[in-house]
Order: structure tokens, then C-alpha cells, then sequence
């Protein structure tokens, strides 16, 4: 048996036919760019996530600087954000001309320590941008108090967790702004490059709509120094059709997830955390494992697909060199420890049980 860590056709199968009846659809109206597609779908993703506001754009990285754009914080100000993260967060915050501050991660969730968060807060913190890695939603309570304590904006980079829940409300709930990716590899995932921003703040979501049009919301006259980020109709159009069936998606994964959590036992291997009150989207199923090499080579040898999220910390890129010298152990730590293993609605149930077994023979 082989598995693959990830396999994209796959994935898509079951909505094929579907999706490119609808992507004809798009050819025959003539309108690629925020057309008919495109509204649709922001209304029906806004109603998905109990949100006001879903404003298309063309990535997750635009959905993220233009939270931050449209928020109009002086330069040089303050963000707290994970330091354990996909780099594009901290990139997004750089770009702006803001300052992020890298704070350690929670050991069992991966996510934002927010105790630490607390303690980073100065009198130049403006916000905090939370992640919600690997799709796992956090404690959004202790969060909320934090945010009212210091006056500080809350945002969330959720491109890996469509669908997560906390307390049965969506995660979009507890946030001022929250950046959505919709990469073809997300649990809802588009055919191509693609995003949106979810608030509940109309002057916010007025500003990102002129901001990802160039600074235009009248033809030809410009507010602002906006960028090119317009989502088009044709992912939008395979979006909409596969937001039908992101529920269903999302149930297996979790499915998945609890069948790895209760049956893999091998001392070897620590499982990523689980609580009653979150209920992740599982975006990845993320192990700890010291002996990382050569649990990596084990499964390659099984033809069981992995990955690793992420084999280098931000702080640590040649991008972000001006980083390098802070003290993040924990991240660091982490980094080297962490191993990524096939988790998706398409995978069988005899690959899972393959996997739980080669996994437990593992010594």
C-alpha cells in the first residue's frame, strides 16, 4: 500500500464535474473579475462564518497585509504574533512597516502562549494576530479578556481553519478581522491562489474592498495606495461549489483525527492535543517525535507520505536575518521535533488503519 501525504486530484474528484459545469458557466458570462461568482460567494461564506463582511481577494498574504493596511496603525507599531508560524504572518506584518513581536507557543497546542502573549504587550502594542496552526482553534476567552484589558485590536490568520469551532461558534466570532487562505492544499480550497477577509466592522470591510481594487471604489479615482488583490470568478466559482460540502469534509477529517488520537500508543510518539470545547478543523495532524530522522525514514519506507510544518522557524529564515539572535527555544525546539502525517477527507479507512498499525511498530 502507498500512501501520499497529500494528492490534490484526489481531494477533487468527488466535485469535478461539478466544478467545471460551473467554471463553464463563468466562461459564458464574460465577467472574470469580481463578477456574479464572486458576490455569491462572499455572501455565502460570510453566512457560513457568522460574519457581516467576506471581502474576495487573491491570497492569503493580501488578506493578511490588508487587515493590517486597512487598520491604518502608525508605522513602526507593535504586533504580537506566534512565533511557531507559517512565515507568510510575520511577512505580512514587515511589509506593513509594523513591528512583530515573536512570542513562544504553547508546547501541547503549538499555539500562542497567551500568558507570554500578555507579559510582550508595551504601550506601542497594537494588536495581536493569532494563528490557528494546523487548524486548531484556541482558548478565545482568555483571549477576548486580553484584548479588552489592553485596547488592542484581536485578528486571526485562519488559513488553516475553515470550519474550526470553539464553544460551538465559529472562530470568526471572537476576532475584530480574520485572513482567510483558500490554497488549493486547504481544507476548502480553491484552484489556484486565493482569499478573503471575514469582519464584522463594515468601515473595515469598506476600506479592504477600495484597498484590494488599487484604492478605488469609483472607476478611475483613487483614495488610497491600494494594490491589485481582486479574487476572480473562476476560483470563486469552484470555491462556492466545494463550500457545499465543507461540512462533510470536515467531520471526516475530525473523524480521522480521533481515530489517531485514541489509537495510535507508542511512547515513541506524542499526539497533538484535544479538548470537548475545540473543535478543530484538523487542517494537519501534527506528532512530536525526537527521534524525527529516522521516524521519517521509517515511513518512507512503509510508503506513507509526510511532511514537516515547518523545518525552519521564521526567526530563522535569511529573510528575517534581523531576527535570528532571539531567544525562542521552545519554537526552536519545536521545529525540530514536529512531523506532519496524512490526514484528509479522501483517505480510506484501510490506509488509516494501515497507518495507525506501521505507526505503532514503530521502536
Amino acid at each position: 500500500m502507498t500512501i501520499p501525504f497529500l494528492d490534490l486530484k484526489k481531494i477533487n474528484a468527488p466535485y469535478s464535474d461539478e466544478i467545471k459545469s460551473e467554471l463553464a458557466k463563468v466562461v459564458d458570462t464574460g465577467w472574470y473579475i469580481l463578477g456574479g461568482h464572486v458576490q455569491n460567494f462572499e455572501n455565502k461564506y460570510a453566512s457560513y462564518c457568522g460574519a457581516a463582511h467576506c471581502i474576495g481577494l487573491a491570497s492569503g498574504l493580501d488578506a493578511l497585509e490588508l487587515i493590517l493596511a486597512a487598520s491604518e496603525f502608525p508605522k513602526g507599531s507593535e504586533i504580537i504574533v506566534p512565533a511557531n508560524t507559517y512565515y507568510a504572518t510575520i511577512l505580512a506584518i514587515v511589509n506593513q512597516g509594523l513591528t512583530p513581536i515573536l512570542v513562544e507557543p504553547n508546547t501541547e497546542t503549538f499555539l500562542l502562549e497567551l500568558d507570554l502573549a500578555e507579559k510582550a504587550i508595551t504601550t506601542n502594542t497594537k494588536a495581536i494576530f493569532f494563528v490557528e496552526l494546523y487548524g486548531k482553534a484556541g482558548n478565545y476567552d482568555k483571549l477576548l479578556e486580553i484584548g479588552r484589558k489592553h485596547n488592542l485590536k484581536l485578528f486571526s490568520d485562519n488559513a488553516q481553519s475553515h470550519g474550526a469551532l470553539y464553544n460551538g461558534k465559529n472562530t470568526n466570532y471572537f476576532f475584530d478581522a480574520v485572513a482567510v487562505s483558500f490554497y488549493p492544499t486547504k481544507n476548502l480550497g480553491a484552484l489556484g491562489d486565493a482569499g478573503c477577509v471575514l469582519t464584522n466592522n463594515p468601515e473595515l470591510a469598506k476600506r479592504i474592498k477600495t484597498l484590494r481594487n488599487y484604492g478605488s471604489n469609483i472607476k478611475y479615482h483613487f483614495q488610497y495606495l491600494g494594490k491589485n488583490s481582486r479574487l476572480d470568478d473562476l476560483q470563486a466559482s469552484a470555491l462556492n461549489v466545494k463550500l457545499q460540502y465543507l461540512d462533510k469534509i470536515t467531520n471526516r477529517r475530525r473523524d480521522i483525527a480521533k481515530r489517531y488520537l485514541s489509537e495510535i500508543k507508542n511512547p515513541k510518539i506524542e499526539l497533538p492535543s484535544s479538548d470537548a470545547i475545540y473543535e478543530d478543523a484538523w487542517h494537519l495532524f501534527v506528532l512530536k517525535c525526537n527521534e524525527r530522522e529516522r521516524l521519517t525514514q521509517y515511513l518512507t519506507d512503509k510508503n506513507i507520505g509526510w511532511d514537516i510544518h515547518y523545518p525552519i522557524p521564521p526567526h530563522k529564515q535569511v529573510a528575517l536575518q534581523s531576527f535570528e539572535n532571539l531567544n525562542l527555544p521552545i519554537t526552536e525546539k519545536l521545529h525540530k521535533q514536529v512531523l506532519s502525517i496524512p490526514l484528509n477527507q479522501s483517505i480510506l479507512d484501510e490506509e488509516v488503519d494501515y497507518i495507525i498499525l506501521h505507526l505503532n511498530k514503530f521502536n
